[in-house]
């Protein structure tokens, strides 16, 4: 009775993330010592920029998370199992990791550096506790991935075809306003005004920081209905699409009534900033309107 008292309070998410930390108080120094000089390159290369801006707070929130999951082992049979030819798989995975990331460090490959840093940290940590609680905390741990900051060869590639798509959709709507507009790829011309849908207009950016925005919102709130959940990831990206869609066709017409100064200036940054609540907006929208409809009352959930 009296070790079942004092037990209990270590069961919560905060007790159980106090005892693990003195339970592993070493190495986790050691980890945050490893990762402080890659934490400092993306938060002044990568974060302070529009694609990584969604990083502070998916830091805060992934913490939050890890923080509220279960890290304790399972039994000693587990404890004997990481101490043979589980425990060395994963000390050669790190030694791999390692390799990975004083090569890229050295070479100033930002991206290959955070993610081998984050594989060294998931590897010693499967090392000295196991698979098991990393199971139980796979979502904050895949979630914590959206602070690696994409290559560039990945985001041209990836904004080429939307860059395209939403020149073409945002002049073809205003040309049926008989706005003087016309495009050429990418570069779009109204007036004498000339603009070009870059990256940060084309929506990667956005969809990126929504992406993860979101999925805490679906976890924190539907994780126990996958299908349910599975449902709203489908829509971030076409919600994602028609906010930067309208951020373009509001930076036209800002350029065409007003200049190229104003556009272009602090109404520019504004624009993203509301476009992007706007885009968290419609998805809570569309999942109160889904709960309405989908789970009315008495129907399963």
């Amino acid at each position: 009775m009296i070790s079942d008292t004092i037990d209990r309070p270590a069961r919560g998410g905060v007790g159980r993330a106090a005892l693990f930390v003195r339970q592993h108080a070493i190495i986790i120094v050691a980890v945050l010592l490893f990762l402080i000089p890659t934490f400092y390159r993306m938060a002044t290369q990568a974060w302070s920029t529009e694609a990584g801006a969604h990083a502070p707070i998916v830091l805060a929130t992934g913490v939050w998370l890890l923080s509220q999951g279960d890290f304790s082992t399972a039994s000693s049979l587990g404890k004997d199992r990481r101490t043979t030819a589980g425990f060395w798989f994963f000390i050669a995975l790190e030694v791999i990791a390692l390799a990975a990331y004083t090569f890229s460090r050295a070479y100033d490959f930002l991206s290959v550096e955070a993610a081998a840093a984050y594989g060294a940290v998931l590897a010693i940590a499967a090392a000295f506790i196991g698979l098991a609680p990393l199971r139980r905390n796979a979502f904050p741990l895949f979630y914590l991935c959206f602070l690696i900051p994409l290559p560039g060869w990945v985001i041209d590639r990836t904004t080429a075809p939307l860059q395209q798509f939403i020149s073409y959709s945002a002049t073809s709507l205003l040309q049926m306003f008989d706005y003087p507009v016309m495009r050429s790829g990418v570069t779009i011309y109204i007036a004498q005004y000339q603009l070009l849908v870059e990256q940060a207009c084309s929506g990667m950016n956005s969809i990126i920081g929504l992406i993860s925005v979101t999925l805490f919102y679906i976890y924190i709130l539907h994780r126990s209905s996958w299908r349910y959940a599975a449902l709203l990831v489908l829509l971030i990206l076409p919600i994602a699409i028609f906010a930067n869609f309208i951020r373009v066709v509001v930076l036209i017409l800002l350029t065409y009534h007003y200049g190229d100064a104003v556009a272009q200036g602090f109404l520019h940054n504004t624009a993203g900033i509301a476009l992007f609540a706007m885009a968290l907006f419609m998805m809570i929208a569309i999942d109160a309107l889904l709960q309405r409809t989908l789970f009315r009352k008495g129907s399963p959930a």
